[in-house]
């Protein structure tokens, strides 16, 4: 896309036959220690060859990119959603050709949330902030709250108006994991 100023990254699946192109910066790169993201990492981390969803401490990595930024260029037919539930408020998007979760998405939100481990290593960003830590210690200084923050929800915020306030539905992956 014109404008974005920044490069393209791809994330692949881990035998490469499904691809995202993120464009653009990201909204944010987080580290999430919610129950749902650990609870998720366990269920699909059964899949047979299923690829590791968590960093050695427990986060799950995400890219936080704009829906209108988030392009798939190849493998759109091996996606397949998993909710936690019935009704779940998420859904994340899993290339069944792997078993590796490619990202995640919130029903109503204008952003996806792509697991930085689907990136090759030398252009995966770093975590900018952890989220949902709970009361876990961490010694360094990346900010880690327990909630999501005021400077959090103001990124997303100003991500929605820089789009329109619209919250396009992706299309990607709306068949369910079987």
């Amino acid at each position: 896309m014109a404008g974005t100023g920044h490069r393209t990254v791809v994330a692949t699946c881990v035998c490469g036959s499904a691809a995202l192109e993120l464009i653009g910066a990201p909204i944010m790169t987080v580290g999430c220690y919610c129950d749902s993201c650990r609870e998720a990492a366990e269920v699909l981390g059964d899949r047979m060859n299923a690829p590791p969803m968590t960093e050695d401490d427990g986060a799950t990595h995400f890219v936080i990119q704009r829906k209108d930024r988030v392009r798939c260029t190849r493998g759109d037919a091996i996606l397949r959603e998993h909710r936690l539930t019935g009704d779940s408020k998420t859904r994340r998007v899993v290339a069944t050709c792997c078993n590796a979760a490619m990202f995640l998405e919130f029903d109503s939100g204008h952003w996806l949330s792509v697991y930085a481990n689907r990136l090759d290593p030398a252009e995966r960003p770093s975590i900018e902030q952890r989220t949902m830590t709970g009361d876990r210690p961490f010694n360094d200084d990346i900010p880690s709250p327990h909630r999501h923050t005021l400077s959090f929800m103001w990124k997303l915020m100003a991500a929605w108006a820089a789009m329109g306030f619209k919250a396009p539905k992706s299309a990607l992956g709306r068949s369910p994991l079987q």
